[in-house]
């Protein structure tokens, strides 16, 4: 007698042609991932040959009862480390019938930014650093935590190895390699300074595949989060007190800031992120201000300043960069909770089209 886990283990080339293809997309609140699947006849590699299809808006805050339907385009197609073999994950974005982008596509406004022929010229680079927090699914607090208690301060946790100063690692490595499988370009894992919060790193990815591949990496992540019945956190601040927050570091280069003399390149695109420092604090995610505060490794969120090798500030440049004249920033205002889309494509808008 087959077993449960068997059958979701069933290698479903030998009997047919048939593909399982997960659709993903973003669902009203703009952090939460929805997801349903369809069968197809055979594999599908170019996102172009896959079919659109539908969903009920209005059960995900995205649409009116008496005129529910939104459109998934698909956009982007990754192995699928659940199903294995051809089987697929496929991020959509979303439109009305009309094939109008809905206002929670913060895609569609990407797209056209990383289209232009003068950021399409400039390769943009991006390194995404997600913090996040894993949490006991009863009480909603830290894994590894007392509950309703704390553990010891902050000091050993961060990188730090063995069962009084790490937990989770189990999902976290799960994670790690169910994304090199699928395809995403994640280049690194590692615990972090509160207890039950780990960070990964996806990048270097090009233009609005940055923010294609943390999306489904988040997917995946809250899938095998489901699996191991722990609640997945986006929050920038879980914890009130003297604990760090979460964020989601950006890395950023373009071709100009990568060759000789970038340095310079590199320093007038941080003067341009400056004078934007509203308009962009405003697009980093809810909740920033908790985070922000001037302690725990941040800038105030009021105050914008720059420097090398320096965690307290907004833009860091690496020494590694200063010594070169040329290389990459990175921008540590945003949430953990950020939208890629969003981040990526506004750094890029700043930096290289809009003119002070």
């Amino acid at each position: 007698m087959a077993l449960l886990s068997d059958l979701i283990n069933l290698n479903l080339s030998e009997t047919t042609e048939k593909v399982i293809a997960e659709y993903i997309w973003v669902g009203g609140s703009g952090m939460d991932l929805r997801s349903k699947a369809r069968t197809l006849s055979g594999p599908v590699s170019d996102p172009a040959k896959l079919p659109k299809w539908n969903y009920d808006g209005s059960s995900t805050g995205q649409a009116p009862g008496e005129d529910s339907e939104v459109i998934l385009y698909p956009q982007a197609i990754f192995k699928d480390p659940f199903r294995r073999g051809n089987n697929i994950l496929v991020m959509c974005d979303t439109y009305t019938p009309a094939g109008e982008p809905i206002p929670t596509n913060k895609r569609y406004n990407a797209a056209k930014i990383f289209s232009h022929p003068d950021v399409a010229a400039e390769v943009p680079w991006y390194g995404i650093e997600q913090e996040y927090t894993l949490l006991q699914k009863e009480v909603k607090w830290p894994i590894g935590w007392p509950v309703g208690g704390f553990p010891g301060p902050q000091g050993p946790y961060y990188c730090g190895i063995g069962a009084d100063k790490a937990w989770g690692r189990d999902i976290v490595d799960a994670h790690y390699k169910a994304c090199l499988y699928a395809g995403i370009n994640i280049s690194g894992i590692n615990g972090e300074v509160m207890p039950g919060q780990w960070e990964y790193q996806v990048g270097p990815s090009v233009g609005i595949s940055a923010g294609d591949e943390l999306w489904v990496s988040r997917y995946i992540l809250e899938r095998i989060t489901e699996i191991a019945g722990v609640v997945l956190s986006f929050d920038p601040k879980p914890i009130q007190g003297d604990w760090n927050g979460a964020g989601a570091h950006t890395n950023y280069s373009t071709k100009s800031m990568r060759n000789d003399g970038g340095f310079e390149v590199i320093k007038k695109a941080i003067e341009k992120l400056g004078l934007r420092h509203k308009e962009h604090i405003a697009a980093y995610g809810e909740g920033n201000e908790r985070r922000l505060t001037g302690r725990h490794e941040t800038a105030d969120i009021n105050t914008f300043l720059w420097g090398v090798a320096n965690r307290g500030a907004s833009i860091r440049v690496g020494r590694d960069t200063e010594k070169a004249g040329k290389g990459y920033f990175e921008d540590r205002r945003p949430a953990s909770n950020m939208d890629p889309y969003v981040v990526t494509s506004m750094i890029a808008e700043t930096t290289i089209l809009w003119k002070p």
